[in-house]
């Protein structure tokens, strides 16, 4: 494969495209947001993730506006928070998002994960994103954290295949099975925490591992990138995009923002992506809990 094929955007599923690698604001507080938002995109990033339950959609809006790059030249998504779910209460999500952030539309919105014990309220939100699509409102819907039983019920009652699943992957939590799902659905899988910044190290979550071994550590990934002249992060990203992936890394330091945009120069052999994907543990940090529901239903997304 070649490098400039990975500066290319990725087409989704109903046409529209999408640059492959986006930029994080999770867990960002508001008041430096529009500050590494405006750096990130005069860095190159043009794909900008955000949810409403970040509380800091204001923040992307005024660093896109700071950034003097065309509205029309960035990628922007959102998420809507569990909290809002139902139709009419999604639709209003929406008006909040896109006033906070200070858009005329979206480009990518997105449920941020099923509820799990109340999940006719994750249909209605769903058909919410059907409406706002309809509509012209936002260019493609999506989801988040969604499993196969999830997709069962969602084809059941719904009409749009999603365009995007954005769920934990990465070298440890591959989630192999969902991928090969997505594949063949025409969904785009879409990693959070791509360099493993949720899962840090094999055993995690049985509580059986040395919590020094980390991905940005791993013996393995740190071999490949010397040979290649980069970091163990930057080998991660190359090896979502070079498999097809959208990858949502997330950095406050301007210099780790240019770093992880620094991953269209050079190319993994076949042989560097088999021993990455070797790594897989078949864990993952981010479990659905119908018994957490009353909590996250209980985090209410302010209106301004």
């Amino acid at each position: 494969m070649s490098t400039e094929s990975l500066v290319q955007d990725i087409q989704l599923n109903n046409g529209v495209s999408l640059p492959p690698l986006g930029y994080g604001v999770f867990q960002t507080p508001p008041d430096e947001t529009a500050r590494v938002v405006q750096t990130a995109l005069e860095t190159g990033y043009r794909h900008i993730d955000t949810a409403a339950s970040y509380r800091n959609e204001k923040g992307v809006g005024e660093g896109l506006r700071s950034s003097g790059v065309p509205r029309s030249e960035v990628f922007v998504e959102t998420k809507i928070w569990v909290s809002d779910y139902g139709y009419d209460q999604t639709l209003h999500a929406y008006d909040k998002s896109v006033a906070k952030l200070g858009l005329e539309y979206l480009d990518l919105l997105i449920l941020h994960q099923p509820l799990a014990s109340m999940f006719e309220r994750t249909l209605g939100a769903y058909r919410a994103l059907e409406k706002l699509l309809a509509d012209g409102k936002v260019r493609a819907i999506g989801v988040s954290n969604f499993q196969l039983t999830d997709f069962a019920r969602l084809a059941e009652e719904t009409d749009v295949v999603p365009a995007v699943n954005q769920i934990e992957l990465h070298p440890y939590a591959q989630q192999k099975e969902l991928q090969a799902f997505h594949a063949d659905h025409g969904i785009l899988t879409q990693a959070w925490s791509p360099i493993g910044g949720i899962t840090f190290y094999p055993g995690f979550m049985s509580g059986d591992a040395d919590e020094s071994k980390s991905t940005l550590k791993d013996p393995v990934l740190n071999e490949i990138g010397a040979a290649h002249g980069k970091s163990a992060a930057q080998v991660m990203l190359r090896w979502h995009l070079q498999q097809g992936r959208s990858a949502i890394p997330k950095s406050v330091k301007p210099e780790r923002i240019a770093e992880n945009f620094d991953v269209f120069d050079f190319a993994l052999s076949d042989d560097d992506l088999a021993r990455i994907d070797a790594l897989d543990t078949g864990e993952s940090s981010w479990k659905a809990s119908a018994e957490m529901d009353q909590r996250f239903v209980g985090f209410e997304i302010p209106e301004a």
